[in-house]
């Protein structure tokens, strides 16, 4: 049986997710105003996203800037995610994540729904209004879902709908679906913290490559440069 890592729900979530945000009001909206000319990726996610157990130069967001580095892109990833969030913080956080352009969303979030077993119908409203805010402030965003999905101890009558939920989403907002954030790293001790949940430096370069098959499309898309690119 597969054992797919998810985040930690941490007690006093609400302290701790205040904490997180404080701290990222400092170093997040640098992040946007810096690198005048280039676009921002915003990483809106949890615990994934915010690279626990590392340091945050480690965790896939990162790996995704040098890749568009390498490329020779002109966009910036902004990694918004907070350790324990759940798709209904990601839309108590969204508002303020807008009054920066936000040109790419990579929507992260609903795997902490899943662990504390919360209605899939709920998760899924909770993520349509953040890509309904988003593209209402920034028409012409592109949204990329990063699927995600529970271990089959859940019973299928809750996983099965869960995994659904992301593929309805991406389906109806056009938007551009990560199959499985977590493919290839769910369930592999040598790629997991000792806590088995979340990904090791080299299980983040692998997430990373899993956004990075659908995102750079996007971005070549949006700059116009040829798919030649590297």
């Amino acid at each position: 049986m597969r054992v797919f890592p998810a985040q930690i729900v941490h007690r006093g979530l609400p302290a701790a997710w205040l904490i997180a945000l404080l701290l990222s009001a400092g170093t997040l909206a640098p992040a946007f105003a810096s690198q005048s000319g280039r676009q921002n990726v915003v990483v809106l996610g949890d615990s994934i996203a915010a690279g626990y157990g590392l340091d945050t130069d480690q965790a896939f967001p990162k790996v995704l800037q040098s890749n568009i580095d390498a490329a020779n892109l002109p966009f910036n990833v902004v990694n918004a995610g907070v350790s324990g969030d759940t798709s209904a913080g990601g839309l108590r956080r969204i508002d303020w994540l807008l009054k920066r352009p936000v040109d790419v969303l990579i929507l992260e979030l609903g795997g902490n729904d899943g662990l504390r077993g919360l209605s899939v119908d709920a998760m899924q409203k909770n993520l349509q209004a953040i890509i309904d805010k988003t593209r209402s402030a920034y028409p012409k965003a592109e949204i990329l879902i990063a699927g995600m999905q529970m271990p089959p101890n859940l019973g299928n009558d809750y996983a099965g709908p869960f995994q659904q939920a992301f593929v309805t989403l991406a389906r109806d907002n056009k938007a551009a679906l990560i199959p499985f954030l977590l493919e290839g790293v769910g369930g592999n001790p040598d790629l997991n913290l000792p806590d088995r949940i979340h990904p090791t430096r080299e299980g983040h370069k692998i997430v990373a490559e899993n956004v990075w098959k659908v995102l750079k499309p996007v971005l070549l898309r949006i700059s116009g440069t040829k798919t030649s690119a590297s």
